[in-house]
């Protein structure tokens, strides 16, 4: 699952990303409330992590704003404190959930697993793009009905390619989103991934879906009919 977390302390979120990453998530990361609220309104994700006091636009800012805005991103409010009047002004605000720092990652894990799960549906964790089937909560790949076995970053890059059928991602892109690195985008890294996708669904029967866009990056074919 992609998720946007939106705090300002480097310790802690530092912390957070790479529990979330240990446990498969794709976490964008930002700072400030400015950003994070571009970030949410540009971007599509499965959940937002939202610290309420963060400079520029407060927690409760952009979840106003993001509602006001039609976003129905499911959102989880991060605070240190830890009053009534905060968690009711969030819940009213179209909050869906509500924790409390100190927290432990493996609880805001199955927070983000239950409210994406009450939010959409369990149908909606779930991405068909034939000729491959997708599920986002139990980590599952098939093509035509036949399990593909993929390593948890082949299953994130596959996943962030899905997502968006027919859009070219810049290999910056799919390093930030995927591996979280920011450095040379000449490196081989993701060619190396792609072409053990490629190869796992090629085995069990698969046509090819992921294309390579000389100069640019990858994606997902856009489907077509079976």
């Amino acid at each position: 699952m992609n998720v946007l977390y939106i705090e300002d302390e480097e310790k802690i979120a530092n912390f957070v990303c790479i529990g979330l990453k240990e446990q498969g998530f794709v976490v964008d990361y930002c700072n400030n409330g400015n950003d994070g609220y571009t970030h949410a309104l540009e971007f599509e994700f499965d959940a937002i992590v939202l610290d309420i006091m963060v400079p520029g636009k407060d927690g409760l800012a952009i979840l106003k704003g993001l509602r006001k805005e039609g976003n129905t991103t499911p959102i989880i409010l991060l605070t240190a404190r830890n009053e009534l009047d905060d968690r009711l002004s969030g819940l009213n605000l179209g909050a869906d959930d509500y924790i409390a720092k100190p927290f432990f990652v493996e609880e805001l894990v199955a927070r983000i697993h239950a409210v994406v799960r009450r939010g959409s549906g369990d149908r909606q964790n779930i991405l068909v793009v034939y000729p491959l089937k997708l599920d986002r909560l139990t980590r599952e790949v098939t093509c035509k009905q036949v399990a593909i076995e993929l390593t948890s970053r082949e299953f994130n890059l596959l996943e962030y390619l899905m997502r968006s059928p027919g859009r070219v991602f810049t290999r910056t892109q799919i390093l930030e989103h995927v591996w979280g690195y920011d450095f040379n985008p000449n490196t081989n890294l993701i060619d190396v991934c792609i072409q053990r996708i490629r190869k796992k669904i090629e085995k069990v029967g698969g046509e090819e879906c992921l294309e390579s866009v000389r100069g640019v990056g990858y994606r997902f074919r856009k489907p077509q009919n079976p």
